[in-house]
C-alpha cells in the first residue's frame, strides 16, 4: 500500500526525534531555558497526537513575521503570534504574542507589510527568551500554520542555532486538510482562502492576526475533513498518501 512507506518514514522520524537531546551551546545558551526544554520534551512524548480524535485534538495555530524568507542567510523572526484551538473551537482567551529583538535595519517593504519599525524591536526580548515562552504556551500540543514551511524553516534553524536541538513538535499545514477536502481549489494566500471561506480578513501581516485567521481556516476545514471520514491525524496522513 502507498500508506505503508509514509507510516514507516514517520516512525523513523519519531525514533530519531525521541532519541535526541538538547545539547547546549557553551557560553551562549541559558541553562534554565535548556532545563525547561528538556522537561518539555519529556512531557511531549506522553502526547501521542496521531490517534486523538480531531474533534478533541488541541492544536496551536501560529504565525511568524520575519525580515525575509531565508534564516540560513540571516533573515530573522520579528514577531510570533499564536492561538489555541480545541477541536473546531478557537480558544480566544488563550493567545500568545511577542515581538522579537532585532538590531538590523528593516527594509521599507517589511515595514510597510508588517507595520513593525526598528524602534519596536530594538528593546524587545531576545529570540531565545521568546521561544521558551512560546514553547511554554504550546506545551505538547500540535502546531498548525498556513503554508507551514516558512514557520517550520525558521523554527528548525532557530532551535539548532540557539539550543543545538532539532525541532521536536509536530507541525501540520492547513493545506493538508484543503488538499483532502477541496483538491481543485488552487488558491495560495491566506487572505484568498479566508475570502473563499467567508472569514473576515483582519490584521493581515500581524502575527497574531494571521494566526487567528489561520485558526478559523483550520476550524472550517477540520469540519470538512471529518465529513469525509478523516477523524484523526492518522486518517489525514492516510488520505494524503492516497493522493501522492
Amino acid at each position: 500500500m502507498r500508506f505503508e512507506p509514509i507510516i514507516q518514514f514517520m516512525k523513523q522520524v519519531q525514533s530519531k526525534v525521541h532519541s535526541s537531546i538538547y545539547a547546549p551551546l557553551q557560553g551562549q545558551s541559558n541553562p534554565q531555558h535548556l532545563a525547561f526544554l528538556r522537561q518539555l520534551e519529556k512531557e511531549r512524548k506522553l502526547n501521542e497526537s496521531l490517534s486523538i480524535p480531531l474533534k478533541e485534538l488541541s492544536v496551536i495555530v501560529f504565525d511568524f513575521e520575519t525580515t525575509g524568507f531565508f534564516p540560513e542567510q540571516g533573515d530573522e523572526i520579528l514577531s510570533i503570534g499564536a492561538i489555541k484551538v480545541k477541536g473546531e473551537n478557537l480558544q480566544l482567551s488563550e493567545t500568545f504574542y511577542s515581538l522579537v529583538r532585532c538590531g538590523r535595519a528593516l527594509s521599507p517593504e517589511i515595514k510597510n507589510l508588517t507595520g513593525i519599525r526598528e524602534e519596536d524591536v530594538a528593546q524587545a526580548p531576545e529570540l531565545s527568551e521568546v521561544l521558551v515562552e512560546f514553547y511554554k504556551f504550546v506545551k505538547g500540543d500540535v502546531l498548525v500554520a498556513h503554508h507551514a514551511h516558512h514557520e517550520k524553516n525558521f523554527l528548525q534553524h532557530s532551535n539548532w542555532k540557539l539550543f543545538r536541538s532539532p525541532l521536536k513538535h509536530r507541525i501540520i499545514d492547513t493545506s493538508f486538510l484543503i488538499k483532502i477536502t477541496e483538491p481543485n481549489v488552487n488558491l495560495v494566500r491566506l487572505e484568498e482562502y479566508c475570502e473563499h471561506c467567508g472569514i473576515p480578513v483582519q490584521e493581515r501581516h500581524h502575527a497574531l492576526g494571521d494566526a487567528k485567521m489561520a485558526a478559523q481556516l483550520w476550524s472550517v476545514y477540520l469540519k470538512k475533513v471529518q465529513a469525509k471520514g478523516c477523524n484523526t491525524l492518522y486518517g489525514v496522513y492516510e488520505r494524503l498518501s492516497e493522493k501522492v
